[in-house]
Parts: structure tokens; sequence; C-alpha cells
């Protein structure tokens, strides 16, 4: 589909050497001998493949000069440099080093997910600490407010950074997907995690939470539609460079009619958008899923014994690993989505499958009903739960492996349907090899059981796989309408350029016969040998690659989002402002670093 030009093509920047952009956003400059950036401060020669070098070596050695902002300063401040006049940085003074310090043990607090009280806490702590051992030193604490109000002040002035940061990066990315997950929920109020995934100048992937929408606020998919619009061009991105969608497979995100999804699409329809790859199987993939295989409510059931074990048999040695499992996830409160949410898991099932006669001699020894356990078909149907959670959980395992692109996780999806077809084959046969845990349950029935007596319904457990069939076929249909541009990314050598676009043949042909290219693609990984490719030699093929690349590839921001939400549910359920929990939020999932000395000095600038 990429490959046919059907449309205008993305415009890429056609050298990886030194650009003239950088002297003044890096402080660097073209040197007069060899390739890469030599840099005006410190006169070291960046040995750059492309600008995240440059940028990585000027935001970790020279953060300082971040203060000269305005283009005439930054203009003024590059000549002084290029004349050999280096502006020395001023050492931080008592006040700003312990700003800096109150700045660090804020963001510290949000990653915990800690209460902003717990901010004076931790100041008793350390000046307990201090006063013991350097007793001298313990006056350093008396310019650190942990105070609630400037904690809470502290958390959004370091989002408002992080927040600025993501917008200037995205200003340069060629092309981004949206990844859209409305499983967050705080107390009694869902919301809607807005991902972008980037892709800026030499293939450089960025992942990062665009914006929190409350779908309180926020009903009707109307209203959703102008929040994540409003969010997009706020981040000045638009929606000709977005390629793809990742969302749940909710009735709110894909709704024949009503879903997002399809608004998302008719509104990115224009002769200049490309066609939005749009796929829902990633996000929770477990969670979603077990609702489809759970034919006899057996989570219900199971949270019931949960509940009752969480009360009454906490400190029975044989559950000490199944609550130590829970408290990792969840705390240890019990919070009833929380607790939903973590018994849809393959290993959480898996442990309890194991738990079985435990905590049915439990049960009996507090009085609570056992009937589960003498119904045969019920007693099936948790084995049968249990190993096709299984089965989801090792290709959900897979899928939060990031940084491997989309046609990677293609191959793993197909892969999996593949599997199906076989369990298919296999239960209609019964056939238990790849089904232990019913496998062992039919064991332990045919003990107590008449050899006329039927035990396994083999029927039953086929449309429940069947209809997991058309489920992945519905979420992933769109990138088997990509299948070639994903083969030809993840293979473009061993592409036969018969089977290509007639655009893309010569571009094929001319990249297959070139030796050096082909030693590069075996000793690069993927990202590094199309960040290599002359896109003037190569457009359209780098054209592909670039799309390819953002794609969501894993679900692991997402994840990571979500398992600070059901760690912190608690503290996130005290009262806080959609501002704050967007801010939480951002510091928990982002890889960038903040600018400490830029935050320090804006504290300065509104407290002179």
């Amino acid at each position: 589909m990429w490959m046919t030009p059907k449309r205008s093509k993305m415009e890429i920047d056609e050298s990886r050497g030194f650009r003239a952009e950088w002297t003044q956003r890096y402080l660097v400059v073209e040197p007069p001998e060899g390739e890469g950036a030599l840099c005006l401060v410190c006169r070291r020669l960046v040995v750059a493949t492309g600008e995240p070098d440059v940028r990585h070596h000027y935001e970790a050695e020279h953060d300082y000069y971040e203060r000269y902002v305005a283009e005439g300063e930054r203009a003024a401040l590059v000549e002084r440099l290029r004349q050999g006049d280096l502006p020395e940085a001023a050492p931080l003074t008592p006040e700003e080093r312990a700003a800096r310090a109150g700045l660090g043990l804020a963001r510290l607090l949000a990653l915990k997910g800690c209460g902003w009280g717990e901010g004076d806490f931790v100041h008793r702590c350390m000046e307990v600490m201090l006063r013991d051992v350097l007793p001298n030193h313990v006056s350093v604490l008396d310019g650190i407010d942990l105070s609630p109000e400037i904690t809470r002040q502290r958390v959004l002035d370091i989002n408002q950074n992080l927040r600025s940061q993501l917008f200037n990066r995205a200003k340069d990315f060629k092309a981004y997907s949206l990844a859209l997950d409305d499983q967050a929920f705080v107390a009694y109020e869902n919301y809607l995690l807005v991902f972008v995934r980037g892709v800026g100048h030499d293939l450089e992937v960025q992942e990062e939470l665009l914006t929190i929408i409350n779908l309180t606020h926020h009903f009707s998919v109307g209203a959703l539609m102008a929040a994540i619009l409003e969010a997009l061009q706020t981040a000045g991105l638009s929606l000709q460079r977005m390629v793809g969608l990742t969302t749940t497979h909710t009735l709110r995100m894909i709704g024949e009619n009503s879903g997002l999804v399809s608004y998302m699409r008719e509104k990115a329809v224009s002769p200049n958008c490309w066609n939005v790859i749009h796929y829902s199987g990633f996000l929770h993939l477990e969670l979603l899923s077990s609702y489809d295989v759970d034919v006899n409510q057996i989570v219900n059931a199971i949270s019931e014994w949960i509940v009752l074990i969480k009360t009454r048999g906490v400190r029975r040695p044989e559950f000490q690993a199944l609550l130590t499992e829970s408290e990792s996830e969840h705390g240890e409160r019990v919070n009833g989505r929380c607790l939903n949410n973590w018994l849809r898991k393959g290993k959480t099932l898996k442990l309890i499958f194991s738990l079985r006669k435990e905590i049915k001699t439990f049960l009996v020894s507090i009085g609570a009903t056992t009937v589960h356990f003498t119904d045969n078909e019920w007693l099936c149907d948790f084995g049968f739960l249990v190993d096709i959670m299984d089965h989801l959980r090792e290709l959900s395992e897979l899928l939060r492996v990031s940084k491997v692109f989309a046609a990677a996780a293609f191959d793993h999806i197909c892969a999996f349907e593949v599997k199906l077809n076989l369990l298919q084959r296999h239960i209609e046969e019964k056939n238990l090899t790849h089904f232990a845990a019913l496998s062992q349950v039919v064991a332990e029935l045919k003990g107590h059981l008449q050899e006329d007596e039927k035990i396994l319904d083999p029927d039953r457990y086929r449309v429940v796989i069947c209809r997991l069939q058309k489920e992945f076929e519905r979420h992933f249909k769109d990138l088997k309408f990509i299948k070639k541009d994903l083969e030809l990314f993840a293979n473009p050598f061993s592409f036969k350029p018969e089977y290509a676009p007639i655009s893309v043949r010569v571009e094929l042909t001319k990249l297959q016969a070139n030796t050096s290219l082909w030693n590069e693609y075996r000793t690069k990984d993927l990202g590094q040998f199309y960040a290599g490719l002359s896109a003037e030699s190569y457009p359209i093929i780098k054209g592909v690659a670039c799309k390819v690349a953002s794609l969501f590839d894993s679900s692991k921001i997402c994840e990571k989002a979500f398992s600070y939400l059901t760690r912190n549910q608690h503290t996130l359920s005290q009262p806080l402002t959609d501002e704050h929990l967007h801010a939480l939020f951002r510091i928990a999932t982002t890889e960038i670093e903040p600018h400490w000395d830029d935050l320090v000095r804006r504290r300065n600038e509104s407290n002179p």
C-alpha cells in the first residue's frame, strides 16, 4: 500500500551529514575535516551518525546553555563561542541547589505514587539521618521545602518542562501514530490515555504520553474527537502526518458506526493524508480477550475466593506466594476493578489453578460454598480458561518487547493465528497436548466417574477458539493490508522485486545489488540500517521505513502507565485535578529527562 505513491510523498531529510540548524540548536559546527559535528563549547568532535548523537551530547554536557532561549541571545552566544569567548556556567547558589534537590525529590515521590504530604515525612527522615551521621550538615535541609503545596507545584513544573520538550521534538516528526487506551480508571472516573509514537530525523523513535482525557467530562465520541484534535494541534502535529491508530477493542473505540476510530479516519481523509492503519489487539490483550474465552464466569467465582483469602486466610502459608503476587500488582487494599484485572492474566490464573485443592480445603474450613468443585463442566471450563489465557500470556509478553518495529510484532500475531488453528484441530480430536490444565482436570475426573459418562465436550471449546480466531482477524486486518510493506521493511534484500509494485522495483533492484548496503544490513539493526539509507537514492523505500517505524510495535508504554495506575490506585483516588493526574502519568511513563537548570531558573524568575 505505502509502496504505491497514490498520495503526496513524505518529505524526508536527504542528508545524514551535518545540518546548518544544528549550530544554534546544539552549539556545534561542521568540522573542517572529516565527518560529525564539532562542539563549540568543549571543542570535542561528536562522531555523529545523526541528530540523536548530537542532541544527546548537548543535553548531557551543556544543558546550562538552554538558558539562552531567545533567538537574538542564541545567535549572540554562537558568535561568542566561535571567537573562543566561553561564557562560564555560574556555580549554583545554595538556594538553587536546594531548589534542584526539591525538584528531584518531588519527581521521586511522583514516580512512587506517594501523596503530596509524604514530602514532609521524607524531610524528617533525612533530618534524623543527618543528625546522626553528619551533624554539621543538618542545616542544608533548611532550604529544601517539601510541604504539600510546594511538592504539588513542583510536579506540575516538571510536567510542563517535559511537555515542552516533547512538543519541540514533535515538530520534527516525519510520521507519527497514536495509541488510545480507555482502560484507565481513577476512583469512579474513567480516563482515555493518548500516547504518541513519532519518528524524527534519522528514524529516531519517540514514545510519550500526549494527553489524558476525562471520559466523564467527554462522554460523547464527538467530544473525545475534539479533545484529541486539540491535543494534536497544541503539539504541532497535523493529521497529514498520522500513519496509525492503536486502540483497545471496546465499542467506544471500534464501534462500526459510532466508534472513535471511524471518526478519526473520516477526519484524516484528504488528498494530503495517508491511509490510517488501525489495529486494536495490542493493548490489554489478556484483559480484553479473557471476556471472549471465559465461557462460565470463572473469574467472578475466583474473585470471591481471593477476597475470602485476603480477609480470612492471610496467615495461611500455602497462600503466601499468591498474596505476595497480588500485593506487588495492586497493593494491600482490595480494589474490585484492580482485582478483576489481575485475575484476568494468564500468570495469575495458572497460579490459582495450581492451588485449587488448597483453596477448596480452605473454603470448607470457613464454611463457604464449594459448589463449583462438584460441577464437572465448570472445572473443565476452568482448566480450558487457564490454558487459553496462558497461550495469550505468551503472545502478550512478546508484544511488550519494544523497539522491534511493527513487522516483528506482526510476525508474532501471524504465528499465534497459526497456533490457534492447531489448538482447534487438537481440541476437536480431544488431543490435550497443548491444554495442560484441562488435561489435569480430565484425568482427575476420570478417576471418579463411570467410563461411559461424558467428561469433555470438545465442541464447546472449539466454538470459543473459533470466536477468538475471528476476533484476531478483525483486530489486525489492517496490518495484513500492508503485509508487503512490512515484509519489505523487515527483509529488503530477500523481497522479490517482481512481487513489489512497479513504482518501487527499480529502487529495490538497485538496493539489492549494492554490496556495501548488504554488509550494513547484516551488521546493524533495522533502525540503524534505514537511518543510514539515502533518501535521495531510495525515496520510496525510505518512506515505507519511516511509516513502518512510526507504528506502535509494542504495548510497553501503555502497560507502564496501567501498572503505575494499579499499584497506586489508593493514592490516585485522593482529590486530584486532571492536570495533576496528567503530570503524574507523564512523569511515570516518560523517557525524557527534565531540564533541571531550566526549572531552577524559572523558579528564580517567578520568585525574585
